[in-house]
């Protein structure tokens, strides 16, 4: 069967097309045509799987781009992906819709989001699944860095922070334009949980989880505010279930959310579309909104200056990456466990010989 994608496939002459149905105005301008429009904004997304193609899709519809470069290692299963979004192209904004095997279809990028990575085999050690990681990544984030030399680069593949490392290694850029998507969706299932608890929009509320993204993630209990008051205090003392054993299982339920939803639907995509989708936007529109994601950590909190650690703090997010870190009032108790997941992340940072 014969695969078309435009009429120039089924043989119509595609050159001058537009200038045979539309008559041309006057324009006397003495701006040319490059001069005359704004510059036009192009994300590209490496890994057409579930989560990369949830990221895409929101891009779409939140009209943050006006062209997407999807980039996979299966051709098929990519041209297919392609086809289904840009047959919605009567539906959604004017965005341009790129396909290929090849990075250099990345080209010009604004922004890189990386959703590719091995997955683990049964058996397999943490080790050798992250050596395969960086074997993949070694074929994707030069070439991605050299077509986009002033890209900021987002890293959503697990384990994030590591790769997120892996990937400042392997480009050469600076660390404010390598940005994990870290906590970002961790902290918005707190936000969710809490929201819920209180019945409020969970716009409303505030609430970080920092430190790794997975197990060992810490929750900051005292940023808990709702409509900008805190209500941490306030919730112990109207809640006297709320004990260090109360306080660990709702971190562990936030944690454990991911677990869940993969043990239900198979694999995580919606959510973690929005997340990134939103932070895309905060980078890309310049919006200086405060984000948890995966930042050079060294020096913060009591964290090694030689430890070239990536995990999620809080961030100042705009067009020129992370343009500033929050420094949290954290109790010593948070501290040491920020610590201890850093020594346990630059312990397997180091393994990878980069």
């Amino acid at each position: 069967m014969h695969k078309t994608s435009s009429l120039s496939e089924l043989g119509f002459d595609s050159s001058g097309a537009s200038s045979g149905f539309f008559r041309p105005v006057a324009d006397d301008s003495p701006l040319t045509p490059s001069t005359a429009h704004r510059r036009l904004t192009k994300i590209s997304v490496i890994g057409a799987g579930n989560v990369g193609m949830a990221i895409a899709q929101t891009i779409l519809t939140q009209n943050l781009a006006d062209e997407i470069a999807l980039v996979e290692a299966l051709p098929d299963k990519l041209r297919g992906e392609a086809l289904d979004l840009q047959h919605a192209a009567a539906f959604l904004p004017r965005v341009r819709i790129v396909s290929g095997t090849d990075p250099a279809v990345t080209k010009n990028s604004d922004l890189v989001i990386v959703t590719a990575g091995a997955r683990q085999i049964p058996g397999e050690t943490r080790l050798n699944l992250l050596q395969r990681n960086v074997t993949l990544y070694r074929k994707i984030v030069p070439p991605v860095a050299e077509h986009s030399p002033d890209a900021l680069l987002l890293v959503v593949s697990n384990p994030v922070d590591v790769l997120t490392y892996v990937a400042w290694k392997l480009s050469g850029f600076p660390a404010s334009r390598v940005i994990g998507s870290g906590t970002n969706l961790d902290s918005s299932r707190f936000r969710f949980l809490v929201a819920k608890h209180l019945d409020v929009n969970a716009q409303d509320v505030q609430a970080y989880m920092v430190g790794e993204h997975g197990d060992s993630s810490v929750a900051i209990w005292s940023s808990i505010s709702v409509g900008g008051m805190p209500a941490f205090k306030s919730l112990r003392d109207s809640h006297h279930s709320f004990d260090e054993a109360a306080l660990e299982g709702i971190r562990r339920a936030v944690v454990g959310g991911a677990y869940e939803v993969i043990g239900l639907k198979g694999y995580t995509s919606w959510a973690i579309g929005y997340s990134v989708a939103n932070l895309a936007t905060s980078l890309l529109r310049d919006q200086r909104r405060v984000h948890p994601v995966s930042v050079l950590a060294s020096g913060f909190h009591g964290i090694s200056d030689g430890h070239e650690v990536f995990l999620s703090l809080p961030a100042r997010l705009g067009r020129g990456g992370i343009l500033g870190v929050a420094e949290m009032d954290l109790t010593e108790a948070e501290a040491a466990q920020l610590r201890r997941s850093a020594k346990t992340l630059w312990e397997n940072c180091q393994l990878l010989g980069l």
